[in-house]
């Protein structure tokens, strides 16, 4: 796969990712692949690629005979996940303020350091990469293989939602206030304090999210933002 493929993919997934977890795609809705590859100007390989990955984290459904539709999922099954994450989060980021090399304490620093100018341009999809590797980093700094490994997949199954809160006004901004709160407590060598950080940081997430998604649902139809444009 080259490299051109793979950002077609990534913009197709994003953009289909905000309008499923905003509620613009609601549950049941198809998903077809020859309406998606003309709306992005693409063929249907990049479009198969972004439903595949989409399916991945259980926001589509592929069915025999009725192609793939959008998962249901409930706002109140959306906020048990994001409750559930906090305390994973939060386990985490408590192992890892006491076994983390100075090393990852590092880079952690150095990856919140590099967040400001995407903060400063509104780079909401540079900001959910930089997002993901934060906190990836925490999970990989707690050295227990088995707690990491399930919180990156609860990221994965949630990925779609932590990455659609970061659309709420303002959100990003808060969002690295939240991680600063984090590194200080790491820093301070106060696992307590930065388990408590991370979980405000988690709920935060779900507010900012529950936000955004009244808005887009009250904003008219006619003023709904347009489809994310082909490179």
């Amino acid at each position: 796969m080259n490299d051109e493929r793979m950002l077609l993919s990534d913009q197709i997934r994003n953009a289909l990712t905000d309008e499923i977890a905003s509620g613009q795609l609601l549950p049941g809705s198809a998903l077809d692949e020859t309406l998606l590859a003309a709306r992005f100007n693409a063929s249907r390989t990049p479009v198969r690629e972004a439903l595949r990955e989409l399916a991945a984290s259980g926001l589509v459904e592929a069915r025999p005979r009725r192609g793939v539709i959008v998962a249901r999922t409930t706002p109140e099954r959306i906020m048990d996940m994001f409750e559930a994450m906090a305390e994973i989060e939060a386990t985490c980021v408590r192992l890892a303020t006491y076994r983390m090399t100075p090393l990852e304490r590092g880079e952690l620093i150095d990856l919140h350091n590099a967040s400001a100018d995407m903060v400063a341009a509104g780079d909401v999809d540079a900001y959910d990469a930089f997002n993901r590797k934060f906190h990836e980093k925490i999970y990989l700094a707690t050295h227990n293989s088995f707690l990491a490994e399930q919180a990156l997949a609860t990221r994965l199954r949630m990925a779609a939602f932590r990455r659609t809160q970061l659309r709420e006004s303002n959100r990003i901004a808060h969002s690295r206030a939240e991680h600063q709160a984090v590194i200080s407590a790491i820093a301070q060598g106060d696992g307590e304090q930065a388990a408590r950080n991370m979980r405000a940081h988690m709920l935060n997430a779900a507010s900012a999210l529950a936000r955004y998604i009244a808005t887009v649902m009250r904003r008219p139809s006619d003023s709904a933002p347009p489809p994310a444009p082909a490179p």
